[in-house]
């Protein structure tokens, strides 16, 4: 297999497309993480940490941030910082925090989720929004939150605009109600748009972002917002065990990350771009547009786990038991890795 990656510092033994979460640090991630001055952040002592939480503050443009070991994590936390048991929050059908995290908000924070349509880009509907706010009623669950996702996954890593996010914000602000973004991979969205994750988030109260997605760090996400309620996620991080002490090393990479993610998501985008027109030259695959970095197609197969199956023994881990798959490129792939990949799947399917 091809192994001519001037990002790559170690030699491959598979092409690894499941997930973006499958990066390896880059070498100059390595060199800050050992490097990396480091104290206890239980304390707020970690000063690697504390640059870091201060970085992306000012970057979005919020008061305070919260160091986090992952983005379920940096999301529940949220959930929890905002409601009390027996409130509800507003969020999508398709979204994340809905059907790919375990219903901790409702198992274990007592939330009440009222779920409305995701279209095939990721926004919600307006019009349920709407019905489903509930002002105080002794007989229902009070709105205190509503909750989206940009880019959202299962729609494709489709970004959703500012005028998309404003038209939300017209209602919740109306409404005295705070959106919460779980922007997992929002440096893609503002990448794809050509904007500033500032500028996309203007009319978000909280965020959660992810450090060991397309940033390509090993560990981490961020919790954004004001003082507050990052206090309040504070203590909810040490309630279910999640403070963290030399953090620093962690954090030293996301550091990294952040100085380079303009070059890093760009080049994520560029294969996502190639993957889908080698892809569209296969004949029974059936690509969905592309707009970031996620690959989403349709194979016209009666067998597509026994496939996918094939390709885990070429060297090649991704694809699913179903025929819709999602393949993901990211740091330490090349295209011709893919070039690799889509020959292997041709020969499979044809």
């Amino acid at each position: 297999m091809p192994n001519s990656d001037p990002y790559q510092f170690q030699e491959k033994t598979h092409i690894e497309l499941r997930a973006d979460t499958y990066t390896l640090p880059s070498p100059e991630m390595r060199k800050a993480m050992y490097e990396a001055e480091v104290g206890n952040d239980g304390f707020g002592e970690d000063p690697t940490v504390n640059k870091l939480e201060k970085m992306t503050s000012e970057m979005f443009n919020k008061e305070s941030g919260v160091f986090v070991s992952s983005g379920i994590m940096g999301n529940f936390l949220s959930m929890l910082a905002h409601c009390q048991r027996g409130d509800q929050v507003i969020i999508g059908n398709k979204s994340h925090i809905y059907t790919n995290e375990l219903g901790g908000i409702s198992s274990l924070g007592g939330i009440f989720p009222a779920i409305v349509d995701t279209d095939e880009r990721g926004m919600l509907n307006i019009n349920q929004i709407k019905s489903e706010i509930q002002e105080y009623d002794e007989h229902l669950a009070p709105t205190k939150l509503l909750a989206i996702e940009n880019t959202h996954n299962s729609c494709g890593g489709k970004p959703l605009s500012p005028n998309d996010i404003n038209e939300i914000y017209k209602i919740t602000s109306k409404n005295n109600i705070p959106i919460h973004l779980d922007g997992a991979r929002i440096f893609n969205a503002a990448v794809a748009l050509e904007t500033t994750p500032e500028n996309l988030t203007k009319n978000i109260d909280t965020i959660q972002f992810c450090l060991s997605k397309g940033l390509g760090a090993p560990v981490g996400s961020l919790v954004l917002g004001n003082y507050e309620f990052t206090q309040k996620v504070r203590k909810w991080r040490k309630t279910i065990g999640g403070t963290t002490r030399q953090a620093g090393i962690l954090a030293a990479a996301g550091i990294v990350a952040l100085n380079n993610y303009e070059e890093s998501i760009k080049r994520d985008h560029d294969l996502a771009k190639y993957m889908h027109e080698k892809l569209s030259e296969i004949e029974n695959i059936t690509p969905e547009p592309v707009e970031t970095n996620l690959v989403f197609f349709n194979i016209n197969a009666d067998n597509p786990g026994e496939i996918f199956k094939k390709l885990k023994e070429k060297g090649i881990n991704g694809g699913a038991e179903t025929n819709r798959w999602r393949f993901v490129p990211h740091y330490g792939l090349t295209k011709k890795d893919i070039d690799y990949v889509a020959e292997t799947l041709n020969k499979l399917i044809n």
